[in-house]
This record gives C-alpha cells, structure tokens and sequence, in this order.
C-alpha cells in the first residue's frame, strides 16, 4: 500500500514516500489485542516500525468480533488500531508454533504484549526467557495492575481500573452519579506511556548494545495521571477537584451547551459578569468576593451562571465569553469535531482503501514531526494475510510453510 501522507485537507490521497522515518529497520513482534496495547504498536508502525501482528488462528484479535458490523473480522473498530502492520496467524499452543514465533523473535528488535501477568511465560515468552534467545531485544509488557501485588491477577480492563484508580469518584458535582467515563482513557493513556517506555528502552541499547524489559501498568497511569490531586492528598490531606471551581462548568443554552473556564484571567468573574449581561458584577457581592467566597458559595453561584445561559443561544455566549478573554468552548459531537476545519489543517484524517472493506477514513497521529511525519503505508492486516510472506523473510522455504499450514499451525 502506498503512503498516505499528511495535508491539509481532511483525507490526504496516497504519494511515495519521501524520508526516512525514524523507526526504519525496527522490528516489532506484537502479541497486542484489544485496544491498549494495539495502539501502542499502531504508532510504532505510523513512524516506521515493521510490526508483525500475531493472533489466534480462526478468530484473530478480540476487537475483530467486539462490535457488530457488516465488514466483520475487517470492521472499523479493529482498523482503527492495527494499519501499518503485518498479521499472521499462529497457533502458540503448539509446539511447532512456538519454535515459528521464537525464529521470528530471534531476529526482532521489540516484543509487545498486553495479557494478564505471567501469560508470557507460560507460553514460553517470558521476558527471562527471551533474554537467552536475543539479548538486543526490548520486552515490552502492558498490564492491569503489574507482575507483583494483590492485584497482579487480576484482569486489566479501562472501566475496571477508572475505578480502581480514584478516577471514577471524582465528579464535578456530589449530586451526580458515579458514572464510566465513555472514552477509553485509561487504555488511549497507558498504550502511549508503553510506546515511550519502548522509544526510551530502544535509545538505551543504542548505548549498551543490550535490550531491557518494560513494565507499564493500567493502574499506575492513572494514578500518574492525578498527579496533581495525588500531591495535594499526599501532602495536605485533600484532594482538588478541578471539575469544582466556581467559575468552571458546562451550562445548557437554548440550543446545546457551553463549557466555561473562569480562570487564567485578572477578575474573572468581573468579565463573566460583564459577558452574561448581568445587572452587576457579582464580585462586588460579598459571597463571590474572592475564590475562598465562591468556593463556599459554587452552588449559588453556578444557578445564576445556568439561568443566564439558559436565555440565548450558544453562539450568541461563546462570542460573548470570547469577546471578553474567558475560555469557553461549545459543547460538540464527535461527528462535529471530526467535520471541524481545525482538524482537517492539523491533518488529523487520512485515507486508504481497504481491498475488502473498501474505502476507509481514520484518524491520524498525533504526533507531528516536521521532516519524518507518520505515515499510513498499509492498512490494518486481515486475519492471517501475511504468514507465507513473514516465513519466507524468516527462511522458511515452501515446503516448511506447506507443513505448518498442514498441521494446523498457520490457519
């Protein structure tokens, strides 16, 4: 497949690609599923990695089947994650499967995986034992909870741990209910602090000439993420709730909604005052005099905030707010944001066309290099596609290939 590269417009067409990305000539065996960990792979691929995807004979990666659709095992949940990789299919119960995935990690540069703790090695992968087998090699694993611990069993999923961490507690009013955060943050965040702990471990070797393991946890990241709260819990007992500040909220307006930031301003509540057309500064009221008042009194003074914007549209206050220097943002769809002018000059949606499932739209990285942008060179892999090339890389001539397929191996 060709490069899809980056422009302006919101589906870049398909060019040869003109530089050297800064992952040519790595390697990557990637035993991912899900979401966390193929997204972490899915980025070692846009910036130049080969990553050869390895799943389950007959029915491939989770996310193949997670969500109905009319493409199936090619559907868009699954190429949302995996372009840029090769994908084989390996029966890693058998012992002649194990020996192909061993040749294979023999010669790589990285190992990615996001199972339950000690999967690995009772397959044979752990990192100890592919330490033996190639020395240069960066094990990289994801996990729920880590290797140790009373929870290192226990399943890592991104709801699970939203409520493990403390994350899920924190609302910006008591009166809501405990609720799951409806994007996978948890996963989107620790797939990128495990591509970083690989960049970090790949710049090392360029030193010592030896590869490492990397250890990232769902649950550390999002106890990472609160770093902020984290300090103020450690050190003076509470915990911050920036979803609580007096001048900060998400307000019905007569059409949708506006989110407003009171802050980073002088007197931001004069200009909140002076933006919602109100007959006074509210600053000048003793119970919004300054944030110690306004945090005792939030309650009060959100009601006003809602009954104002309640009158007029959402256009009409965003100008409003704008014109007076107060953060604020309308409340949009993804579809919105998606259809968004910002978003198509970032370049944050490419193009490519899928031999089954056709034309196919997604999202680009986002990491923006000035000489060595990422790059869409194939899209996600159907289940199995690559064997008898990847083998054949590997040395394996047709009737070692013709074998494996035979004994059920390759499928």
């Amino acid at each position: 497949m060709q490069d899809i590269q980056n422009a302006q417009d919101a589906a870049p067409t398909a060019a040869e690609p003109t530089t050297t990305l800064p992952l040519d000539g790595i390697r990557v065996i990637d035993f991912t599923q899900v979401f966390m960990g193929p997204s972490c792979t899915q980025m070692l691929g846009d910036f130049g990695a080969d990553v050869i995807k390895i799943e389950r004979p007959g029915t491939g990666d989770t996310s193949r089947t997670s969500y109905p659709d009319k493409d199936g095992t090619d559907n868009p949940i699954f190429q949302s994650i995996n372009r840029n990789k090769r994908g084989m299919t390996i029966d890693t119960k058998s012992e002649e499967g194990r020996a192909v995935v061993r040749e294979l990690i023999a010669g790589a540069d990285v190992v990615v995986s996001n199972f339950r703790a000690g999967v690995m090695e009772r397959m044979g992968f752990g990192y100890e034992q592919l330490r033996e087998l190639n020395p240069r090699l960066v094990w990289a694993s994801g996990t729920g909870f880590g290797s140790t611990g009373p929870y290192a069993k226990l399943g890592g999923q991104d709801v699970i741990n939203q409520a493990y961490s403390g994350v899920m507690w924190r609302r910006s009013s008591e009166d809501d209910p405990l609720a799951v955060y409806p994007t996978t943050l948890c996963d989107y965040t620790t797939g990128m602090h495990l591509f970083q702990g690989i960049l970090l471990a790949l710049r090392t070797r360029d030193v010592t000439g030896e590869g490492q393991r990397v250890d990232v946890t769902m649950y550390d990241s999002m106890l990472h993420m609160q770093m902020q709260e984290a300090a103020m819990q450690l050190n003076r007992g509470f915990e911050v709730n920036w979803g609580r500040m007096p001048l900060t909220g998400v307000f019905a307006t007569t059409d949708s909604a506006v989110c407003m930031v009171g802050g980073f301003t002088p007197d931001p509540l004069a200009r909140i005052s002076e933006a919602l057309e109100l007959d006074e500064d509210l600053t000048l009221r003793p119970e919004f005099a300054n944030l110690e008042k306004q945090l005792e009194n939030r309650s009060a003074l959100q009601a006003i905030f809602a009954e104002r914007f309640a009158t007029n549209s959402t256009a009409h206050w965003t100008a409003r707010l704008e014109g007076v220097g107060v953060l604020n943002a309308p409340v949009r769809t993804l579809a919105e944001a998606l259809d968004d002018e910002q978003t198509a000059a970032n370049g944050m949606i490419v193009e490519a066309e899928h031999p089954t499932a056709g034309r196919f739209r997604m999202l680009n990285a986002p990491i923006h290099l000035s000489e060595t942008p990422a790059t869409v060179r194939r899209v996600a892999p159907r289940l199995g596609e690559h064997n008898a090339e990847i083998l054949a890389e590997n040395g394996f001539d047709d009737d070692q290939i013709r074998r494996l397929q035979e004994l059920g191996v390759l499928r």
